[in-house]
């Protein structure tokens, strides 16, 4: 135990397995920490007075196993995505699970929140990369079996894969590895009309060319992250491969968005907009923390829905945030790009910059968020796509679940946390 009052720091997993028990024992609440960048509130101790230890991972940093038959690696769950890929490294392989929190998030903070990476079709969120999951809970350790696919009853790993902490404390997992990338392809087309892109986009999600980046950018977001003027959006494009060429993948999709009125940019140039877009995404979380000091109000919102949905939801979301921003702050800019796209839909991403009133932001983005929140609800979105549900999505996710769901979830925290110590609050009602 450090001497910082309500922190420890784990060197082992015996030390979680004490823990835990001491806590159970004492009624003292337990919060796993990893990287700390949840933006939803899933590790800020809200317990209304009662004793909180937080639990950090980070001495659990190490790669403890390579399988390179099978390529798979045994990963402790406290390792930060740079160390961990630079211990896959010398072995030619990576996870490539490159969430825009890559630098300061870890493994375990991944599959406890069913973290979305880069890849922006096929392998979207962490759960693709997971082979099993070992977890520490108040009754005893869980550890699922290393398997390709199994059809054997509910997975185990499902489970506790999004559970936030609320389950047990996840300590290592195996997970699937690839080959480092040798061949690249990339290139953004503009679109004069937004509809057009749109359909373009859907076009290519269920082509099943699988590019690793297409994300739609609508023109305010062109404007701002790009730099570029465009009357409907900008469409970025990227393939890659460790085993084959991937130059006629991207000409079929350059292809497919000409067939919808886009204007790709030329095989083999060099993609100056998608350059320009990809260091403006690496650095928005900077951004959005300088913003805040000079009391502007920048919040982002992500969904997913069908693609017969989308086009209502995006008037739905874009008239429930202007009209939030007029109320509370007069003016502002709303905009939305797609971070993930699947055949069957998008996951689009809206974001929010209004000026803010110095010591009323926290109130105004509350009056922001709840409108929001509240049409993505109505319109048929998920309350998150890939930020994890937290404290701070908690009333809609309520919603969105199925009744018997939630009470099998709620015998499962029992079951599992008889004492109600693990993350109370999220996900469901602190006991």
């Amino acid at each position: 135990m450090d001497p910082l009052p309500g922190t420890a720091r784990i060197p082992n997993e015996h030390d979680v397995v004490d823990l835990l028990d001491w806590c159970t024992r004492e009624g003292i609440a337990v919060i796993a920490f990893g990287g700390g960048s949840s933006v939803v509130g899933g590790v800020e101790p809200r317990c209304d007075g009662r004793g909180v230890v937080t639990v950090d991972l980070e001495r659990l940093d190490r790669v403890l196993e390579i399988d390179t038959t099978s390529r798979a690696a045994r990963i402790q769950a406290g390792v930060f995505g740079p160390h961990l890929e630079a211990q896959l490294k010398p072995h030619d392989v990576t996870l490539r699970h490159f969430p825009q929190s890559f630098e300061f998030s870890t493994l375990g903070g991944w599959l406890a929140t069913r973290a979305g990476g880069h890849y922006a079709t096929l392998y979207t969120h962490i759960d693709d990369r997971v082979e099993s999951i070992r977890v520490v809970t108040p009754i005893g350790i869980s550890q699922s079996r290393r398997l390709p696919g199994s059809g054997a009853g509910p997975s185990p790993d499902r489970l506790f894969l999004g559970s936030e902490g609320t389950l047990g404390v996840i300590t290592e997992a195996w997970m699937r590895l690839q080959e480092r990338p040798r061949w690249h392809a990339k290139a953004s087309a503009h679109f004069a009309d937004y509809a057009a892109a749109v359909a373009a986009t859907r076009a290519i999600a269920q082509s099943g060319l699988n590019p690793a980046n297409c994300r739609l950018l609508d023109a305010a977001e062109s404007l701002i992250h790009a730099g570029v003027t465009v009357g409907g959006g900008i469409l970025v494009l990227a393939f890659e491969s460790a085993d084959h060429p991937v130059g006629g993948h991207l000409a079929r999709a350059a292809e497919l968005c000409r067939d919808h009125g886009g204007e790709p940019s030329a095989e083999n140039a060099q993609d100056v907009v998608g350059d320009t877009w990809r260091a403006s995404f690496l650095r928005m979380p900077y951004q959005r923390d300088a913003l805040a000091r000079h009391s502007v109000i920048a919040e982002t919102f992500e969904t997913a829905c069908t693609w017969d949905q989308f086009d209502e939801l995006h008037h739905a979301v874009t008239e429930a945030a202007k009209q939030a921003i007029y109320q509370v702050a007069g003016t502002g800019v709303v905009t939305c790009r797609f971070t993930h796209v699947y055949p069957d839909g998008p996951a689009p991403y809206f974001s929010v910059y209004a000026p803010g009133r110095w010591g009323s932001t926290i109130a105004q983005w509350d009056h922001i968020k709840a409108a929001v929140s509240e049409a993505l609800a109505t319109h048929g979105g998920t309350i998150t796509h890939h930020h994890a549900v937290g404290r701070d999505h908690r009333p809609w996710y309520d919603r969105q679940r199925p009744t018997p769901f939630a009470a099998a979830l709620a015998a499962a925290k029992h079951t599992l946390d008889p004492a109600g110590i693990l993350n109370p609050g999220v996900l469901l009602p602190a006991q």
